[in-house]
Order: C-alpha cells, then sequence, then structure tokens
C-alpha cells in the first residue's frame, strides 16, 4: 500500500482538477500525477475516455466527470464507454456536481462563506443543479468580498461570477476535507474509497 503509484487525470475543469488531487494526497497513498487532461467541459472527455482506457494499460488514469442531466451513472457509463472500463482507469461520477462534493464538507464550507451550518444542504448528491444552489447560498454569505467574487454580476449572462473558480479551488485546497465530506455524499464515499483501495496492475516487460 506504501508503493508510488503513477496515475494521469483527466478533468472536466480546473476545480475539479484540484479536487482530484486533494483527494489523491488526502487518500493515505502515494500517488504521483503525471499529465492532467481537460478543462474542456464534458464533451472532450466524453470523445476521448475509450482513449484514456486503452492507455490506462501502461499506466493508470483517473477521470472525473459530472453526471449533470444524465438519469445514473450506469447510463452515462453505458453512452461513453465501448469496450469493458479496464483494471487501471479510476471512473468517478460526480452527483450530480462536483460542487456537490464541495458542499459535503458542511461546516467547512459554512465557516468558508461565513453562514450558519443548517443552511448547508445534508445531501447535497440530491441536488438538482449544485453549481445554482451553491451560489444561491454564497448570496446569504456576510463576506462581501467572496459573493463579489463567486456570484455572476448583475446584468450578466455568465453563470457564475468572476473568480468562482479562484475562490472554491482556495477553499479545496485549505479548508475542504474529503474524510469529512464523505458522510453527507455517496458519490464521493464511493470515489475517495475507490482512490484508498486502488490496486493498479502493471505489466511486466516482456509480457505479452
Amino acid at each position: 500500500m506504501n508503493d508510488v503509484i503513477p496515475i494521469n487525470l483527466a478533468v472536466e475543469d480546473p476545480l475539479s482538477e484540484i479536487v482530484v488531487r486533494v483527494m489523491l494526497q488526502q487518500s493515505g497513498r502515494h500517488y504521483a500525477v503525471g499529465t492532467c487532461f481537460g478543462h474542456y467541459g464534458f464533451g472532450y472527455l466524453k470523445k476521448r475516455v475509450n482513449g484514456f482506457n486503452n492507455a490506462a494499460q501502461g499506466t493508470p488514469f483517473l477521470v472525473l466527470t459530472d453526471l449533470d442531466q444524465t438519469d445514473c451513472p450506469p447510463v452515462l457509463i453505458r453512452e461513453w464507454f465501448s469496450s469493458p472500463i479496464h483494471n487501471n482507469l479510476l471512473f468517478r461520477i460526480a452527483v450530480r456536481e462536483v460542487e456537490a462534493w464541495l458542499l459535503a464538507h458542511r461546516s467547512a464550507f459554512a465557516a468558508f462563506l461565513g453562514v450558519r451550518e443548517a443552511l448547508v444542504p445534508d445531501n447535497p448528491d440530491e441536488l438538482i443543479d449544485p453549481k445554482r444552489s451553491l451560489i444561491e447560498l454564497t448570496a446569504k454569505s456576510r463576506k462581501r468580498g467572496i459573493r463579489d467574487a463567486i456570484i455572476p454580476r448583475a446584468g450578466s449572462t455568465a453563470r457564475i461570477g468572476p473568480d468562482y473558480n479562484g475562490q472554491l479551488i482556495s477553499y479545496v485546497q485549505n479548508n475542504w476535507k474529503a474524510k469529512e465530506a464523505i458522510n453527507h455524499s455517496t458519490s464521493l464515499s464511493k470515489a475517495f474509497h475507490a482512490i484508498r483501495t486502488f490496486q493498479p496492475i502493471f505489466r511486466l516487460q516482456g509480457d505479452e
């Protein structure tokens, strides 16, 4: 369990990348992250996931995507993969968006915003639109700088504020704890368990 595990990442956006990196760091395992692919949304991942699945035979991959409006994870997996998922590919799905995982550490997120913990959803996996719920919760924050950064500006067509990713990345790096958040998110709990128990199979030189 103490061996170094090389792993490449594939994610939808910068926030998802930081969440994955922090989960790896907090797992108690020795992961060595190589290349991170993505930052182009789910379409990029869907188009290339079978290539990542093949490449995982040489170097393990962790792919994280959001469930969004797909009915359930098994449906998404059937739609994306043309062959069985290789043992060396960790394919994880945030229900319904990675923001739900951020909300799942309720005490830390409440402190980050400066709101009562009771206002933070108890089961964020059940939220239809976690990003919207997060922004609506931020509107109740006593911290103007955070409100201005995360909430879209009046009259803007943007879904997020001007420093949405920056603020939430800082929160994940400095405050968020996966071991606490798993108590309020089943999809995160499964993902973190997979990371903590991952046993890739490496082919020896000369193996067919």
